[in-house]
């Protein structure tokens, strides 16, 4: 999910903390909560940070390590260290458990977007991407606002309200997986120029009733298209490039990330007078006719590398980034 979302998360769990009679009890302890599930929804993002280093190290690692089973009490157990230094006779236990839940909470709702985490780690490093909710769901941030504004003005009590809210928010997965595996299904059934060896990918978007589909074909291309209303409507058609330039890419550290990020990616290859520019694209990823989500590559004639770039950009910028001029 988007930090907003794991922000609002935080709040709601702080609220939910007061069906636990320990917390509801002292004001400092529900406090402490708060800090400490805020903190926790947080956390396993800290990896962002990555990002000063570079963007390649930042795609390769971001919802890897800080992910994964022992980050959950890694993350857990220094959060709640932080919160015994500052509070005194705090009931860890009860502080603890609630911090846990944000941090396990975080990371199991973005196994839900098409980003996907290395949660499974250190038992295998494959990532997983149920494609079910969407990165930002408006449906899950405007409950728990709503929610978080009641309980601010006191209009329901926190221990009747925040039970009401996630009962709601798991129904409301419930039934976006449901509807996510029931459309999947059908896909093939709904695709008139279906062959065999097609392989679907149902993708959500920020509306509620409007999916993206990716079909991979057996040739190794892809076709993109939307699904309202269980209709598929194609509206594009990548296919990937074989050449020596592309084999020669996939060794080059920036390329390498993005590859072992995505198994959707498909290269381009433009040949200059200078050499090669070969880009490789995440087809998951359309926005306005454009792939944003790329590792780009530029080549002499001899198939050396002469720059590269790795992350989100349109092609306006990628430009302005990359030595297109050649050498």
């Amino acid at each position: 999910m988007d930090t907003g979302t794991h922000l609002v998360i935080g709040l709601g769990l702080a609220g939910l903390a007061y069906v636990d009679p320990v917390v509801a009890a002292d004001p400092m302890v529900s406090t402490a909560v708060l800090i400490g599930t805020v903190a926790g929804s947080q956390a396993p993002d800290a990896d962002t940070l990555l990002r000063l280093k570079s963007n390649a190290v930042y795609i390769k690692n971001h919802r890897g390590l800080s992910h994964s089973l022992p980050a959950l009490v890694l993350w857990t157990a220094l959060i709640s260290g932080i919160l015994w230094l500052i509070f005194d006779d705090l009931p860890m236990a009860h502080v603890t458990m609630w911090v846990f839940i944000a941090v396990a909470f975080h990371v199991f709702t973005d196994l839900f977007n098409t980003y996907g985490t290395q949660a499974l780690r250190p038992i295998s490093e494959r990532w997983v991407s149920w494609n079910i909710i969407h990165i930002f769901d408006p449906i899950i941030f405007s409950s728990h606002v709503l929610a978080i504004f009641i309980w601010s003005v006191h209009l329901m009590r926190p221990e009747i309200l925040f039970p009401i809210l996630y009962a709601f928010i798991a129904l409301y997965y419930i039934w976006r997986s449901w509807t996510h595996y029931r459309l999947e299904s059908g896909l093939r059934l709904q695709d008139s120029t279906y062959e065999p060896g097609d392989r679907y990918t149902l993708i959500p978007t920020v509306h509620l009733h409007q999916w993206q589909v990716v079909k991979r074909k057996p040739d190794g291309s892809f076709k993109l298209g939307e699904l309202r209303n269980r209709k598929i409507n194609w509206i594009d058609r990548v296919s990937c490039a074989v050449h020596p330039a592309v084999e020669a890419s996939k060794t080059h550290p920036n390329v390498a990330c993005f590859l072992y990020f995505t198994s959707f990616a498909c290269a381009e290859l433009k040949e200059h007078a200078w050499g090669y520019e070969v880009r490789w694209a995440d087809v998951r990823y359309r926005h306005r006719k454009q792939y944003p989500f790329v590792a780009v590559l530029l080549l002499d004639k001899k198939l050396n590398p002469i720059d590269s770039y790795v992350g989100w950009v349109s092609d306006s910028r990628l430009e302005k980034k990359l030595r297109m001029g050649g050498a």
